[in-house]
């Protein structure tokens, strides 16, 4: 398989080379030069399959032509150690639970299958020297990539966050580990740190010194692996004899995990339609209301995972439909929320259910309630565990949010992190000087 740039203008690009580079030579993002359809046999058994089953199928329409299938097998069932359940929540709406992972996140699957994969590909061609990967959070991201990649030989992580504006169990998931993994503490927004990262892979002087990738949802490594979600969660809702008229709501920020969807719906996943659920950063939102992209400064919510003022993936989203906004429509619906709104949600959903959101999965909920029409039965990502957002979700329910052991642990550790402007050319100079 090779791959293309969405910018147009950067030469074909092998598996490796995509996976290595990140981001291509004309600063657009790679995608597959073709999608492979799974075949109809695939989806009358698929809820007959386990979790890795299901992904190892899906990941070998993604990268077998690459990857012989027995190491591919290795990588994908050694990121799976984990489920991903759907619990009912109430009458039609049901959570897909994507916080059972390492760091109680949904990028656990993408961080891990991608330091998996980079690690294939170095052991493949005996390579020693070192690889730095560079990767942006506005939350998750960072101890999802910081622990995917902890500790694993010849790969260095720099993880660039925003001063202030990620929770502190998330800040210390990556800020306490050490070894080779450095966090980078930016006096800015979200989109800042991006806009490092993005600068850095198109710096000449920087990528002569070092060699740089990506580990952001505009890595294929990183996005297309979370698309074992989907699948597998269809495959769930077939075994309760719920999969007809099924619709998906997935909170959206940077819009990785729903650009992984849409992927698994051209390749016959029997979805019948998406939500993007945006916080108050509603670029998509007024896109699809309007047929116009208009990125704008990023604001603070506290779903801060989905404070992306210029996602990235809307690059792919808008090239996979062939830059057709009547064809993204019927495929995507778009919803918005505010602060209020969503503390609103998780305090009702609490009352009313039992069930407790964070602030990301409320949005998710709150657009299935919105959302749904009459026959359908809708699924919501419930992306990370509302301990990691504990101040803010104790404060709503008025009651505490039991931290679970393993976030604990990152509790006790010592902060480390590089404090850093957003200016370019002093992060430029503190790489060179690495």
């Amino acid at each position: 398989m090779r791959y293309y740039s969405t910018n147009g203008k950067a030469p074909l690009a092998t598996l490796q080379e995509a996976v290595t580079q990140g981001l291509a030579a004309d600063k657009g993002l790679f995608m597959p030069e073709r999608i492979v359809p799974l075949p109809d046999d695939f989806f009358k058994q698929i809820d007959k399959l386990s979790f890795q089953e299901t992904a190892l199928q899906v990941a070998n329409a993604f990268f077998g032509e690459d990857i012989p299938e027995t190491d591919l097998k290795a990588i994908v069932y050694d990121t799976l150690q984990f489920d991903c359940p759907v619990v009912k929540v109430k009458d039609n709406i049901y959570s897909l639970e994507l916080f059972h992972g390492p760091t109680l996140a949904f990028k656990d699957v993408g961080a891990r299958f991608m330091a998996r994969m980079l690690g294939y590909f170095r052991k493949k061609d005996n390579n020693t020297g070192l690889v730095n990967v560079l990767v942006a959070t506005s939350g998750d991201t960072g101890s999802a990539v910081a622990n995917g990649f902890l500790g694993v030989p010849g790969i260095h992580v720099y993880v660039l966050y925003p001063k202030g504006k990620v929770s502190k169990i998330q800040e210390s998931q990556f800020t306490t580990l050490g070894r080779n993994i450095t966090a980078v503490e930016v006096d800015g927004v979200f989109d800042d740190c991006q806009a490092l990262v993005k600068n850095a892979f198109m710096d000449k002087e920087l990528n002569e010194h070092m060699t740089l990738t990506s580990a952001n949802s505009i890595n294929v490594a990183r996005f297309l692996p979370q698309a074992f979600y989907y699948f597998y969660a269809y495959a769930q809702m077939k075994r309760l004899g719920l999969a007809d008229n099924l619709v998906v709501c997935v909170p959206s920020g940077n819009f990785g995990n729903i650009c992984s969807a849409l992927f698994g719906k051209k390749m016959g996943l029997p979805v019948k339609r998406f939500i993007a659920a945006n916080n108050a950063n509603d670029i998509f939102y007024k896109f699809l209301q309007t047929g116009q992209y208009e990125p704008k400064a990023s604001v603070q919510t506290i779903a801060n995972a989905m404070d992306v003022g210029n996602p990235s993936n809307f690059a792919r989203i808008f090239d996979l439909y062939g830059k057709d906004h009547a064809a993204i429509c019927a495929d995507i619906d778009g919803m918005t929320y505010t602060d209020s709104q969503i503390r609103n949600t998780v305090a009702r959903c609490y009352a009313e259910n039992g069930y407790l959101l964070d602030p990301h999965g409320a949005c998710g909920y709150q657009g299935l309630e919105d959302g749904l029409r009459e026959g359908e039965t809708g699924v919501f990502c419930e992306t990370a565990h509302p301990a990691k957002f504990k101040n803010v979700v104790e404060a709503i329910i008025n009651d505490q949010v039991e931290i679970p052991a393993r976030l604990g642990e990152f509790m006790k550790g010592t902060k480390q992190s590089v404090p850093m402007t957003k200016d370019f050319a002093s992060f430029k100079a503190y790489l060179l000087s690495e």
